[in-house]
């Protein structure tokens, strides 16, 4: 069952039909030359490791306990205490002597422990976000993120990765295909995805981070990415806010919820207004430019932004 989420109906104009769109020709992404392209992210899903706090996982390393005395990191903690041995051994000689005790073998006391830190696999959520409006390149844009959908749960089956998609146009944004690593039913739901209309920007970012936030309780070690494919103009209010005030405001919320995101610009580069690096800089994200529409390519940009 498709999601949505409107925004100000009296904002909108409704644009009635749609077109079918297959697979794009092939684009490459480049870097923008901006600050936030240095910005390193830590990689994630079965491409990589995350941290975990249950008893499960491979342990890499101890940290002092600091009052928590599970998951004891024995070694650590008898390298902690091993150092202090010959004076606490002469302390408790001169108190055993006093009450005819015998003294243990090893001292250990509290401010030595340390516990276990561990890392496990985690999988990967990633959710495309796209403008589905009118422009000239927007069945492009559709195809080209379809190929990248389905190559990315061909490839995603062992890694336990799932991929979604929230396509906004009109006054709404729309879950088409809710976080699957299934390519059965990614098939079926990318089938015909109308374009055309405004830009609810707002909306599509509102829908991704309640899609996302869901997906993080429901496993809270999954590690979603979005990928945002838009010019950043968005149009259309949910609320009395100005659009762009209003979208800004949710890609603060992203941001401050840790989520992860990369900025495709779909601007043409001589209309570009910098729409798009806004947005990027707001969700603290990186903004790529594209030249080329195409599937592989797009599937790559993912893949290099996952490690």
């Amino acid at each position: 069952m498709l999601q949505t989420v409107p925004s100000a109906p009296q904002q909108a104009q409704e644009w009635q039909g749609g077109q079918k769109t297959a697979l794009g020709e092939e684009f490459r992404a480049r870097k923008l030359n901006t600050p936030l392209d240095k910005i390193t992210r830590n990689m994630a899903g079965k491409r990589s490791t995350t941290r975990t706090k249950r008893k499960r996982g491979r342990y890499i390393k101890a940290l002092p306990s600091r009052g928590r005395v599970e998951d004891v990191a024995f070694d650590a903690t008898l390298r902690a205490a091993a150092i202090h041995q010959k004076a606490r051994r002469q302390q408790a000689q001169e108190a055993a002597d006093r009450r005819a005790e015998v003294q243990p073998a090893l001292h250990v006391r509290k401010s030595d422990l340390h516990r276990k830190v561990r890392v496990r696999r985690a999988a990967n959520l990633i959710l495309f976000v796209v403008d589905a409006s009118w422009s000239m390149a927007v069945a492009e844009r559709m195809a080209a993120t379809k190929g990248a959908i389905m190559s990315l749960l061909n490839d995603a089956y062992q890694r336990r990765d799932r991929v979604g998609l929230i396509v906004f146009q009109k006054s709404t944004a729309t879950l088409v295909l809710p976080p699957t690593s299934s390519v059965e039913l990614a098939q079926k739901a990318l089938r015909d995805i109308p374009v055309g209309g405004k830009t609810p920007l707002s909306a599509g970012l509102t829908l991704s981070l309640h899609v996302t936030l869901r997906e993080k309780r429901l496993h809270p070690e999954v590690m979603p990415l979005l990928i945002v494919l838009t010019d950043g103009a968005g149009n259309v209010s949910m609320s009395n806010l100005p659009p762009q005030i209003e979208a800004h405001r949710i890609a603060n919320q992203i941001r401050d919820e840790h989520i992860r995101s990369v900025v495709i610009n779909m601007e043409h580069v001589a209309f570009d207004q910098g729409l798009a690096r806004k947005l990027a800089e707001h969700l603290d994200a990186r903004c790529l430019s594209l030249r080329e529409l195409h599937a592989e390519a797009l599937y790559e940009a993912v893949k290099k932004e996952l490690r």
